[in-house]
């Protein structure tokens, strides 16, 4: 087994943040843009590349926020994610051209239906992975300091 690492987007505008909505047998789920880095690739090129994919814009990426694993014997989908190990980096951004909003993603997630800005004070209300990543960022947004790594939280 390998682990591999991901990046994530944690995208603002004012006080809205950008996520990929997807849907299952429960209902709506929300998840932070990003996905797997591909051989050769560095973390930041893996992200830009993810956010066109899965929500069609440029982005600039900011600072590092945190870094979260997931290890998925150790959470509740670990009926079909049991082998999985992923180290996830959480980046800042921030729309490259806000003003250009109509571009589709180009190669959008399986469950995914659209993307959605939720105000930031909204987030608890939704169904957003992971779960506890949530706080962290209204501490954030807060000015509340937060470790940088997370460990394996769901």
């Amino acid at each position: 087994m390998h682990i591999r690492n991901s990046a994530k987007g944690i995208i603002i505008s004012g006080d809205k943040i950008l996520l990929t909505k997807n849907q299952d047998n429960e209902g709506y789920f929300y998840l932070f843009p990003g996905g797997g880095q591909e051989h050769g690739e560095t973390i930041h090129n893996a992200l830009i590349r993810e956010c066109i994919e899965e929500v069609g814009q440029q982005v600039e990426i900011g600072e590092l926020l945190h870094i979260r694993e997931y290890i998925g014997k150790n959470h509740e989908h670990s009926s079909f994610d049991f082998n999985v190990h992923q180290v996830e980096y959480y980046f800042i951004c921030k729309i490259v051209n806000e003003t250009d909003s109509n571009k589709e993603p180009t190669n959008p997630d399986s469950h995914q239906v659209g993307i959605e800005w939720i105000h930031i004070n909204d987030l608890l209300q939704y169904r957003v992975y992971p779960k506890e990543l949530i706080k962290y960022i209204i501490k954030h947004f807060n000015d509340v300091k937060s470790p940088v790594y997370l460990g394996d939280i769901n």
